[in-house]
């Protein structure tokens, strides 16, 4: 079975999503280097437009100035409120987590900040009444996703090992 490609010459737009950043249509978004960060997708099929976060920490200061794609909480709200601007209802949107790797293993106890992103994630999107439909999560190597908002919120990773899979 071949992989189906990330990113093709006929897509002429791609948003490069880096950390903290976050980005809502229906344009390829890509976000490289996920390791303890996790990927936020929220998709709404019907529109064919969805929304994607790269989630640094699990929750923000509440500071003003702070990058809201960069903690779970705000990222969270930051795309439901882009995507309500566009037409989007929440009870239309599904979710899609990708990374929370374990970098650092060697460690014990409260350094495994992918992990505590990926529970901030699953809480607040089950606050919101959002469903998970498929994660990609855990382990110990990074990864890079991109998202295709337009062929049915299908998500290519590719791990920092090679591995490529579609969820």
């Amino acid at each position: 079975m071949t992989t189906p490609p990330v990113f093709t010459r006929d897509q002429k737009d791609l948003v490069i999503i880096g950390i903290g950043e976050w980005s809502v249509g229906n344009t390829v978004m890509t976000s490289i280097g996920l390791g303890s960060c996790v990927g936020l997708i929220l998709h709404d099929e019907e529109k064919k437009i969805g929304g994607l976060a790269h989630v640094m920490l699990p929750k923000s200061s509440g500071k003003p100035g702070e990058r809201e794609g960069k903690y779970a909480d705000t990222a969270v709200t930051i795309l439901l409120q882009n995507l309500a601007g566009k037409g989007c209802k929440s009870s239309s949107l599904k979710a899609k987590l990708a990374g929370g790797a374990s970098m650092f293993q060697n460690f014990s106890g409260n350094l495994n900040i992918g992990e505590r992103n990926v529970d901030a994630l699953r809480d607040l999107l089950k606050a919101n009444s959002i469903p998970i439909i498929k994660e990609d999560i855990g382990g110990t190597v990074g990864r890079t996703i991109t998202y295709f908002p337009r062929e049915g919120g299908r998500l290519v990773i590719r791990q920092a090992d090679g591995a490529t899979r579609e969820i």
